[in-house]
């Protein structure tokens, strides 16, 4: 193949979402002036491989490895190969993926600011991606000595009979919970058949169980009713991060031993888990009044003023119900805001800070490196935008 244009067969599927971000990361790195030869075929993330790979004489690989099958494939071919999914165990290729135990953090500390109580994970069995999540999952929110439930269902459920069966039993689950409850997700495509088992247990959405989920499947959330709740995985920057590595692998560079783990970016909120379970009137109005006008300058004694207690007693009622303070909240909610103007405009960082609520804009990198570890800047970097495509 010709040295100076790197021959790259992206075995990644356009079914899914995920897939689709992987593969405009992977534009974005060859954008930035990186000459590439792509070899690509839409397809499912469970077909076979392309016919042509075994004769291929390409340089490198990325691919979303499914099945041990597939790995013996790509692995015969001796091309240098990346994988983006992480699912098959002891590959002897460098692996780029989502940090998985970063998102249920995530999963749960979204429920937790609910004021929940109760907590369930919805998982598929023998997927070593949704048991990782549901194993964080419980252990976050054990955390905060909350209970959680686990209800895992087969990969595939063939046939109209067994679909039904499987309704009628998560719908029996969902049915036995303690209300209210947040539940967990492993992913968007179960959004669907966890909504639907909602309505046959006759149990309100988001008002007795708020439900989160992962990868952001516009389409898919979207379409469901309420619209899902979903966590925006950054995809998108796993595909940048795996072409930046295979191109360091084909330049002869040694690759890291360890995963290298991509963290999720943001909660997108849809209605499926807009609500607030604080049996506390006044304290459900203060974290409402907080997250609405936080951004907007609201102050402790005006918070207090409008929901008609003393500092001192909504100050109390705030650590007994939610363990954290007035001021914890208010700093989340200009976070929150904060984030999502960074990935989701241009706007001058210093323009966001004030739209955010924060004083001035070295108190919002002070906020940013205190609870996120990084600073407003950093987190531009790293996140695209889809307007940059």
């Amino acid at each position: 193949m010709n040295p100076t244009r790197p021959h790259v067969a992206l075995l990644v599927e356009t079914s899914l979402a995920s897939g689709r971000d992987v593969l405009r990361g992977v534009a974005r790195y060859i954008r930035e002036g990186h000459a590439w030869a792509l070899f690509h075929e839409p397809h499912g993330l469970t077909d076979a491989l392309p016919r042509w790979l075994g004769r291929w004489r390409g340089d490198g690989i990325i691919a979303r490895i499914q099945n041990q099958r597939m790995a013996e494939e790509i692995a015969a071919t001796g091309i240098p190969t990346i994988d983006v999914l992480g699912v098959v165990p002891n590959l002897p290729f460098p692996i780029v993926h989502v940090d998985n135990i970063a998102i249920a953090r995530m999963a749960a500390s979204h429920l937790i600011e609910r004021g929940l109580n109760n907590f369930g994970f919805f998982g598929i069995r023998g997927e070593n991606w949704s048991e990782d999540r549901g194993k964080a999952f419980c252990r976050a929110v054990q955390a905060v000595n909350k209970p959680v439930a686990v209800y895992e269902s087969p990969r595939d459920v063939r046939g109209l009979r067994s679909w039904e069966r499987q309704e009628d039993q998560l719908a029996a689950w969902i049915a036995g919970l303690p209300k209210p409850v947040g539940i967990f997700l492993c992913s968007d495509q179960r959004g669907p058949q966890l909504l639907e088992a909602c309505r046959r247990a006759q149990v309100a959405v988001p008002d007795e169980v708020a439900v989160i989920s992962v990868d952001n499947d516009e389409p898919l959330c979207e379409v469901c009713d309420p619209p899902l709740s979903s966590i925006q995985a950054a995809h998108l920057t796993l595909g940048y991060r795996a072409a930046q590595l295979l191109d360091d692998v084909m330049q002869g560079h040694k690759a890291p031993a360890n995963p290298v783990l991509i963290e999720p970016q943001h909660v997108v909120e849809r209605a499926s888990s807009d609500m607030l379970a604080v049996a506390d009137a006044q304290v459900a109005a203060a974290l409402r009044l907080i997250r609405q006008r936080a951004h907007e300058g609201l102050n402790v004694i005006t918070l207090c003023r409008q929901v008609g207690l003393s500092r001192s007693v909504l100050q109390r009622r705030f650590r007994q119900l939610l363990q954290r303070t007035i001021h914890d909240e208010m700093i989340a909610a200009k976070l929150k805001r904060a984030q999502e103007l960074i990935i989701q405009t241009d706007l001058p960082l210093a323009t966001i800070a004030e739209r955010s609520g924060f004083q001035h804009q070295e108190y919002m990198g002070a906020v940013f490196r205190s609870y996120l570890q990084c600073t407003p800047a950093q987190l531009r970097r790293v996140v695209s935008k889809p307007s940059a495509f």
